[in-house]
């Protein structure tokens, strides 16, 4: 007879068998992408593990009394948070749909900011009684939390499970993470659940971003659903494209003193898309590992789900632009100094903005906690397979937008940025170098 540990093992198993039998590629992940993961399975305990990541340690600090967050009259706790987390005020985006916890505060004439950085994202609203915040934590993925706008002695970042009903769902990659949504609203923001698209990220094409968000920043004859409120805005969109775009201000819209920053940075958006799937897919990946990991002692059956990782991860499928973008804050600037940079002054986060995002197009997120978290057999694998798509080994079509000086650029910098890379990388490098 079996015990309840060999039949949690033989289920995992069956699960395993079934999973690596079906695996092809499916759209633009892999063929289960989309499957809930058993979060609170032994396996990985979401439920009862504790975090640890940017949030937390900050609220190790505010409890040992070695930080304190500062009240601001007219913002409350969000200047100082945004200082403790190091999330720049230029990433600010306004959202005007009422897509939050918070919902009922949310307006076009009081839209909800975000914010973020690597790892943290944050939700704010002029007079609403909470900071909504979460992180992409490295063994976890997406934790949530609020902080009361209230001034006290000892503010506290309070996690909350609430979020999961939408952020861990089919939409997040089946697992606990971020969405980007884009869908038509009426002049209040309620959103037409039946007008858009649930998962918007770098391969999303352009004109159908940001319904329900403002948009600042220009994009020369690109169109999108940015700064679109109720169906007459849509409706004058189809004789006259860009009557909502190319905004460089938000006055006609709100008052945007009520703000950290004035707009809602289209380069910053961009970003974002393609950073919260990104964050979903790390956690997906940290996930089926630990699971492999217990159940076989190998990662062997995830190749499929490590292929659509790669895919991803060099923006293969990138939806291209076709006229160059430009942001109005400091964001692009802000995120491009964050580095690190190799000895030629290269960097993966330096952004290109006219046919695609980034110059060298390899997610910065390699150099992520969350990445960096993933199990050393599973990180391997991902290793040889860019290794191999880098080195112009991989000659297939997946991989064609890539020339062979942007392969080259992209496996010089990450020989001389990485430590944890296999030697075989750095003998590659030197190897090429000095013949």
């Amino acid at each position: 007879m079996l015990n309840s540990g060999t039949l949690l093992s033989t289920r995992y198993k069956i699960v395993f068998v079934l999973f690596a039998a079906q695996l092809t590629t499916l759209g633009s992940d892999f063929q289960g992408a989309t499957h809930l993961v058993p979060l609170d399975e032994d396996a990985i305990g979401y439920t009862k593990a504790q975090p640890d990541s940017a949030i937390s340690r900050l609220q190790n600090k505010l409890d040992s009394g070695t930080a304190k967050l500062e009240w601001d009259d007219k913002f409350g706790y969000l200047p100082s948070i945004l200082k403790h987390l190091e999330v720049p005020a230029s990433s600010q985006m306004l959202v005007f749909s009422k897509t939050s916890l918070q919902r009922e505060r949310i307006n076009p004439e009081n839209p909800r900011a975000l914010y973020f950085n690597d790892d943290v994202y944050l939700g704010w609203i002029p007079g609403a009684p909470l900071i909504e915040l979460s992180v992409a934590d490295p063994k976890m993925g997406g934790v949530f939390y609020t902080l009361e706008q209230k001034k006290l002695e000892r503010p506290e970042f309070k996690r909350t499970d609430q979020c999961l009903e939408c952020h861990a769902s089919t939409k997040s990659m089946g697992v606990p993470g971020h969405l980007v949504r884009s869908f038509e609203t009426d002049e209040d923001g309620v959103v037409d659940l039946a007008s858009g698209t649930s998962q918007v990220n770098h391969r999303t094409p352009f004109e159908e971003r940001w319904g329900g968000y403002y948009v600042t920043g220009t994009h020369g004859d690109q169109t999108h659903r940015g700064n679109l409120i109720g169906k007459y805005a849509y409706e004058k969109q189809k004789s006259d494209p860009n009557h909502a775009g190319n905004l460089k201000a938000l006055s006609k819209f709100i008052n945007a003193d009520k703000y950290q920053s004035p707009g809602s940075d289209i380069v910053a958006l961009m970003v974002l898309e393609h950073q919260t799937h990104m964050h979903n897919y790390i956690a997906r990946l940290n996930f089926e590992a630990t699971i492999a990991m217990k159940t076989y002692g190998h990662v062997n059956y995830l190749k499929s789900i490590v292929e659509g990782f790669v895919r991803y991860m060099l923006f293969a499928e990138e939806a291209p632009l076709t006229a160059k973008v430009t942001g109005t804050s400091s964001f692009q600037r802000d995120f491009e100094k964050l580095g690190p940079r190799d000895s030629k002054g290269r960097s993966l986060r330096e952004l290109e903005l006219t046919e695609r995002m980034f110059k060298y197009p390899c997610s910065y997120l390699i150099y992520s906690e969350a990445f960096g978290s993933l199990p050393a057999a599973l990180k391997e694998k991902i290793y040889a397979r860019l290794f191999d798509i880098l080195t112009g080994k991989d000659t297939s079509d997946t991989y064609e937008s890539l020339s062979s000086a942007t392969r080259r650029a992209i496996l010089e910098i990450l020989a001389d940025t990485k430590s944890d890379l296999p030697d075989y990388w750095k003998k590659e490098v030197e190897t090429k170098t000095t013949s």
